[in-house]
């Protein structure tokens, strides 16, 4: 299974940026989204940001993936005796 992750570009220096995901900074190759600013709401795979988006569509991606891991965590506590 192949996952983007959204994530919002804090700095960038030529082609490389710093991308912010939810309080945790990584760096991404800008290179297939050469009109990004900084600022911007990105899609991050395996290190390249691959598209932009806008930041409803970000924040609303980002909400399933937190509600996911809620879930997950839900149901690992009712796994315990």
């Amino acid at each position: 299974m192949c996952l983007a992750i959204p994530g919002q570009i804090i700095e960038i220096d030529g082609t490389k940026a710093r991308v912010d995901f939810g309080g945790v900074t990584r760096g991404a190759d800008l290179t297939l989204v050469p009109d990004a600013s900084k600022g911007d709401y990105v899609l991050v795979h395996a290190g390249f940001a691959i598209e932009r988006l806008d930041e409803s569509e970000a924040q609303e991606t980002l909400q399933l993936f937190r509600d996911l891991a809620r879930a997950l965590d839900d149901d690992k506590g009712s796994e315990r005796p």
